[in-house]
């Protein structure tokens, strides 16, 4: 499988966190959290693009992919 990065922001560290944590709920394990805390990047698989940008959105944020 391809896999794509992902760099997202929140415009608050709490959301950024409950992001984080469904994205681990995917079996995302490689997110690396930013160090304003309300922004992350994290390498998806293909398969589980539509939910991980889903995730993005419902929480709030907006998402980059490379």
């Amino acid at each position: 499988m391809a896999e794509f990065e992902l760099n997202a922001s929140f415009p608050e560290e709490r959301t950024a966190r409950e992001a984080q944590r469904k994205l681990q709920a995917l079996r995302i394990t490689s997110v690396t959290a930013g160090e304003d805390g309300m922004s992350f990047s994290a390498c998806v698989e293909d398969g589980v693009i539509e939910r991980a940008a889903h995730l993005i959105r419902e929480t709030g944020g907006t998402a980059n992919w490379h």
